[in-house]
């Protein structure tokens, strides 16, 4: 058998025909700084080839519904297995889904709960918030309801001829104005304030609250609330995109009044085991949880005890252990996503497997990277290959071998620079080699603050009614375990005060946005296009007359398979050029229209001659994303580089001090782009804002003007500030963070 991953003359994206041959049944790490083309080997090579291949031996119906893997551009690739990709992409799915029904372990609950449950109730979906037999009738089995948020309909400092029904459709003149304002029932030219509570409650309410009006209004009335709620919430038509954004407005979630958010009706929330009912476990923590199923002795449930336990202690050992099964899966980070994936194949009894894992460790504590070292070596251990794309030196240090691929990003990068060991990677003049080296000190002599911003009486989640100062006009870090409390910490922050989260939520899912639109560049393109061949500057755009006709300017052509992933395929016409020929034959320097969309930022930077372009793509290159090409579209980011989009717009924008509030902007950084990143926060800084960070990485903290460590354990062990100050006075401390700022080599 091939006890190597042979690959030859790989091409994809900006590999340079690289040769390597990678050790099967291996714990390896791929290194390299950030665009260096890591991951186009790894997922859109190795992964897309494994699963390309895999598909093949299936039927032509299974086929045809299965995710299409684009197959790379190679020459050869030999050794290969069945992959499995577990990525950062948060697991999302809808509001039914929780951290319970993705890892199985409600399943395994249920399973208890029918058969040692007091009362009997019946067999486990009777347990199921997704089965009719177990879900709570008034939400449906979701927790919560949507409501009105009657708060937002009215501007008591109006009239309602001056437009004090904010709702779409009630204001002066428009369809529903006159049902309220010419009935005689109201005065519709004095300002809500000055109207009597009865007057106004039977604006609203109608019914019962319209018998103190002087005027009674006529047979039928509807009041405002309960004409919205007819009109927007009890229909069962296709609702238009201009209705959904009217109930986004003017309602909210509510928690279901009959079944507390538990999900279930009435009789299942009333079953009882071990003195608890389903829902109270659903909500505990998991780690709290895992000691209550110990306790259970049942001889004919043993085996379910034994799965949950173990499902339950994965979660614990890979440092989820703060969350609950009830939590929903969209409210998960991509690191908590990617760690519940991970767990999911920790029983699995395939060996010979390829796991491709895309940075474990984005969202850990330093002081949690082992947890997640172990579990990868268990999967190797189980007989399995293990390809890891890190920048942790923890997780390098733990690997059968490093590659790393550079020796730059982009054009520069795609070239195999370094394959060995760890010990002789930090000997290597390599950039990752360099960077370990590198001796990082911890600020000696911070910048003083320009005053305070303080949060008050915090409450949220688990923080224990936190009062704390933040300083301005410095760069403050937010520090302590996964769970401790540092974004609820945030959240109180912005909730407080004014400020500007720049986070790592998609800068867009519109296929067409690309930093050519994003940095507002496209104007300045077409007119150079236009101006140096004498054409009409709508040519070159891809949503005009100069676009393929077949896929309109898309380059691929999109469909939409419903519940299965969509596909995209190339357009046959333009091959993915996206342009008319004619258009493709008009040139700047050689480059036609389609050619600017395969140029790199930086790239872009040297060889169009225009002000206007270069100092638009000068702010991406200052955050360290000259590698991006300037047709890539945006929805294809990694988080970290979606934050570093957004850093770019920000540099040079704001005039006033202003609050930025960033999340972990490190993601996905090598540790010599850091440097960069941090360039960029301290020129914030030395603008005049101040700069606030929620982050693990060691060397940011050590950067930092002012520290706050919140803990020490995760939920219900955080939640409590353990430190406030300078870095220097923190170093000795029994905390977590402290530990691993002194126990760190570098």
């Amino acid at each position: 058998m091939n006890r190597c991953i042979t690959i030859r003359g790989a091409r994809t994206h900006n590999l340079a025909g690289l040769d390597l041959d990678i050790p099967r049944n291996q714990l390896v790490v791929l290194a390299g700084v950030s665009g260096s083309g890591k991951s186009s080997l790894v997922f859109d090579t190795i992964a897309a080839e494994a699963g390309h291949q895999l598909n093949e031996t299936f039927p032509p119906f299974l086929r045809n519904r299965l995710p299409r893997w684009t197959r790379p551009e190679v020459a050869h690739i030999g050794g290969l297995s069945p992959v499995v990709v577990i990525d950062q992409r948060r697991i999302g799915g809808n509001a039914r889904s929780t951290v319970g029904t993705v890892t199985d372990a409600w399943t395994y609950l249920r399973l208890l709960f029918s058969r040692l449950g007091e009362p009997f109730v019946g067999e486990s979906n009777h347990f199921s918030f997704n089965d009719p037999a177990g879900m709570c009738p008034r939400c449906s089995g979701l927790g919560e309801v949507v409501v009105s948020a009657v708060d937002r309909f009215l501007d008591l400092d109006r009239s309602l001829a001056g437009g004090a029904i904010r709702l779409p459709g009630f204001g002066n003149g428009q369809y529903w104005y006159g049902q309220y304002a010419d009935i005689g029932s109201f005065d519709a030219d004095t300002p809500l304030r000055d109207w009597s509570p009865g007057e106004r409650e039977a604006l609203l309410y109608g019914g019962a609250a319209t018998a103190e009006l002087r005027n009674r209004p006529p047979k039928g009335y509807e009041g405002v609330v309960q004409r919205f709620e007819r009109i927007y919430l009890h229909t069962s038509d296709h609702l238009s995109e201009r209705k959904q954004e009217t109930i986004r407005r003017f309602t909210r979630a509510q928690t279901c009044p009959d079944c507390d958010g538990e999900r279930l009706n009435q009789a299942a929330r009333q079953t009882t085991v071990a003195g608890h009912t389903i829902g109270r476990l659903a909500r505990m923590e998991i780690t709290e949880l895992a000691e209550v199923v110990r306790g259970i002795e049942a001889p004919r449930v043993a085996p379910v005890v034994t799965a949950l336990t173990d499902r339950l202690e994965a979660m614990i050992t890979i440092g989820l252990g703060y969350l609950s099964l009830s939590r929903a899966t969209t409210t998960l980070s991509g690191g908590e996503s990617q760690r519940i994936k991970t767990v999911k194949h920790l029983g699995s009894s395939l060996t010979e497997m390829l796991y491709v894992v895309d940075e474990p460790t984005v969202g850990l504590h330093p002081t949690d990277v082992a947890s997640v070292t172990r579990l990868l070596t268990q999967l190797r251990d189980a007989g399995n290959s293990i390809l890891v794309v890190e920048h942790d030196p923890d997780v390098m240090a733990r690997a059968d071998q490093v590659i790393e691929i550079g020796p730059a990003a982009g054009a520069g990068g795609g070239r195999l620079v370094f394959q060995g060991s760890y010990a002789e990677l930090r000997r290597a003049d390599t950039p990752t080699g360099r960077a370990l080296a590198g001796q990082r000190p911890v600020k000696d002599t911070p910048r003083p603050a320009t005053g305070r911003l303080t949060v008050t009486g915090a409450t949220r989640n688990n923080l224990r009614n936190l009062t704390v100062d933040i300083p301005t006009g410095v760069l403050t870090v937010f520090t302590g375990v996964a769970g401790s409390g540092k974004s609820s910490l945030a959240t109180e922050l912005v909730a407080q005060h004014a400020a500007t989260v720049i986070d790592q939520r998609p800068v867009s899912t519109n296929r067409r946005s690309s930093p050519i639109t994003y940095t507002g560049i496209a104007p300045a393109i077409r007119k150079l296009f236009a101006r140096h061949n004498g054409v009409p500057a709508a040519l070159f755009s891809a949503n005009s007359k100069g676009a393929c006709p077949d896929c309109k300017g898309l380059g691929v052509i999109y469909t939409d398979l419903a519940f299965l992933d969509g596909q995209e395929t190339v357009c046959e016409t333009c091959h993915g050029r996206r342009f008319t020929p004619e258009v493709l034959g008009h040139t700047v320097g050689g480059l036609s229209i389609a050619d600017i969309d395969e140029l790199s930022v930086d790239e872009a930077i040297e060889r169009l001659p225009s002000a206007a372009i270069s100092g638009a793509l000068a702010q991406l290159a200052e955050v360290g994303l000259g590698y991006l090409h300037l047709g890539q579209p945006l929805s294809t980011l990694s988080g970290g580089e979606c934050q570093r989009v957004k850093i770019a717009r920000q540099l040079h924008t704001a005039e006033e001090p202003t609050t930025y509030l960033l999340d972990e902007p490190t993601t996905g950084l090598h540790r010599s782009d850091i440097d960069t990143l941090l360039r960029v926060l301290d020129g914030l800084v030395e603008q005049g804002h101040t700069v606030v960070v929620i982050e693990h990485n060691l060397d940011v903290i050590r950067r930092a003007d002012w520290l706050l460590d919140l803990g020490p354990g995760p939920g219900r062990h955080g939640g409590s500030l353990l430190y406030q100050g300078p870095v220097a006075d923190y170093m000795h401390r029994a905390t977590p963070t402290s530990r691993a700022l002194r126990d760190d080599p570098c």
